[in-house]
């Protein structure tokens, strides 16, 4: 029986009243609820006060470089296919910094949870605005406003049929437990876009803002409709947004080789990848380990994730 406990109680360095701490919450009641152990969990976080979530956590964790969570992920779920594999951090790292990474892990489809705590600006470097600020958005490095148009993670996803998508709000914490329990138990790459606000940064898109607009879906919304989902995904604070498709899994038709497929599937065909996570002699009740790696190159840590990551 896994309990709160496990997942230990620890203090923060965030500001009160940052939605940070609804989200770390969630995250725990939605392990609690899937009976993770600590030690079968896998954090991996980039840089940012998001990326300090798994921190105050008694799990595994690889703490990289910003934007490079998923690249580094990507080498683990290789190395340990039994192990359940999240990533969280901000909406700066994931679809900044991490643009790129983001695409090529919708397109891959392993089974990696992806958490994005979306603010709308970067809280650590003192607020500037994020990929999903809203244009016009003043900050001390942009006085004159954004004159970007604001990123839209969730019909970027949904676009490209991704296995399952979420938006959720981190003032509704019951609901986003549920949200990311589904999403850790989807076989498949699955992204939850965590609306929260940042009390010290920005002052428009406020808990109170947020809590005028966000609303859970009807319970006849059907999650299956693709053309149903791309128009929800416009819209911006559908809390409870998600679709849920059989997505693109690659290398699992016809007994084909050389795609990768889902939940660590078909991996066989790559050498010394894809065997089981416990090696003989090794306790399988021994305590989760954390390990902070920082590298000059995304390859490079997801590399030496194989090898340092292989528990």
């Amino acid at each position: 029986m896994v309990t709160l406990k496990e997942y230990g109680d620890y203090e923060t360095a965030w500001c009160p009243g940052c939605g940070n701490f609804s989200i770390l919450k969630a995250v725990k009641q939605a392990l609690v609820a899937c009976r993770l152990r600590p030690q079968d969990v896998i954090f991996i976080s980039g840089i940012g006060q998001a990326a300090k979530a798994p921190h105050y956590l008694n799990v595994n964790l690889f703490d990289g470089l910003h934007g490079r969570s998923l690249p580094v992920a990507t080498g683990i779920k290789l190395s340990n296919p039994r192990k359940t594999v999240i990533v969280e951090s901000g909406d700066g790292c994931n679809y900044g910094e991490g643009g790129n990474h983001f695409l090529a892990a919708l397109r891959r489809n392993l089974d990696i949870t992806l958490l994005v705590h979306d603010n709308q600006v970067y809280g650590l470097t003192k607020g500037q605005a994020s990929p999903t600020s809203e244009t016009g958005f003043v900050t001390k490095a942009q006085p004159g406003g954004v004159a970007s148009s604001p990123f839209n993670p969730v019909a970027v996803a949904v676009a490209m049929r991704g296995g399952f998508v979420a938006r959720a709000f981190s003032g509704m914490v019951d609901h986003l437990a549920v949200i990311i329990q589904e999403a850790i138990a989807h076989r498949g790459f699955s992204l939850v876009d965590i609306l929260q606000p940042c009390v010290s940064f920005n002052r428009i898109n406020t808990f109170s803002w947020y809590k005028s607009r966000c609303r859970e879906l009807p319970p006849d919304y059907d999650p299956s409709n693709w053309e149903a989902a791309m128009k929800t995904a416009e819209e911006w604070c559908p809390a409870g947004l998600r679709i849920s498709l059989p997505g693109p899994q690659r290398g699992t038709a016809g007994g084909k080789r050389g795609g990768p497929g889902i939940a660590g599937e078909n991996l066989g065909e790559l050498p010394m990848i894809g065997k089981t996570s416990v090696r003989k002699g090794r306790d399988p009740e021994r305590r989760p380990i954390n390990i902070v790696y920082p590298c000059s190159s995304g390859y490079h840590i997801s590399l030496l994730s194989l090898s340092l990551l292989r528990i």
